[in-house]
Parts: structure tokens; C-alpha cells; sequence
């Protein structure tokens, strides 16, 4: 299986819906998490990082998850700074996100 990368004339909407199809996995934790990722930071990538994203979407649930909680550090230093940087946009989001008051 070959993995497909986004190219230079590929429209940037179908570049996401194809990303958020490879988005979806088998765990719900990492379908919200990189979601949410492809909605707020994908876009702030370079073509190097997005190449990474690509690569970081055929690993497999239970490497992705191990990575992201901690557990273990991938193998590959720009895979690494990656998930460091996925994390790091997804804490940044939550914690400005706006607080609803109940009273």
C-alpha cells in the first residue's frame, strides 16, 4: 500500500476531506483528537510537517495513542516533534477556549 501525499495542485478542501477520512480511527480519543488538530493547526503546517502528518496517519492506533498519552516516543524525531506540537495545539484550544457560566 502506498501512501499518498498531498500534492502541489491538489485542491487544499480535498486535501482536508481526504485527511479527515484518514482521520477517523478505531479509537474515539484519537479521532477527536486529530480532528481537532486538522481543524485548528493542520493549516499552520509547512509541506515538510503536512508530509509528517501524512506519515503520522498510517501508523497504527495503539503507536498513535501510546505517543500522544506518553506512554512511549516515536522512533522517528520529526514524527516526534509532531505529536509534541499536536498536543501542545490541542492543550493551547482547550485552555482558551471560552468558559460558560451556569449562574
Amino acid at each position: 500500500m502506498t501512501e499518498r501525499c498531498a500534492r502541489a495542485d491538489e485542491d487544499p478542501r480535498a486535501e482536508v476531506r481526504r485527511l479527515r477520512w484518514q482521520c477517523r480511527r478505531g479509537m474515539l480519543e484519537l479521532d477527536h483528537l486529530l480532528n481537532r488538530f486538522l481543524d485548528l493547526g493542520y493549516g499552520d503546517l509547512s509541506a515538510t510537517q503536512r508530509r509528517d502528518f501524512t506519515r503520522l496517519l498510517a501508523e497504527q492506533d495503539q503507536r498513535l495513542s501510546d505517543w500522544f498519552m506518553s506512554r512511549a516516543e516515536p522512533p522517528d524525531p520529526e514524527l516526534g516533534a509532531l505529536v509534541r506540537h499536536i498536543i501542545e495545539i490541542s492543550r493551547e484550544r482547550r485552555d482558551s477556549a471560552p468558559t460558560v457560566r451556569t449562574d
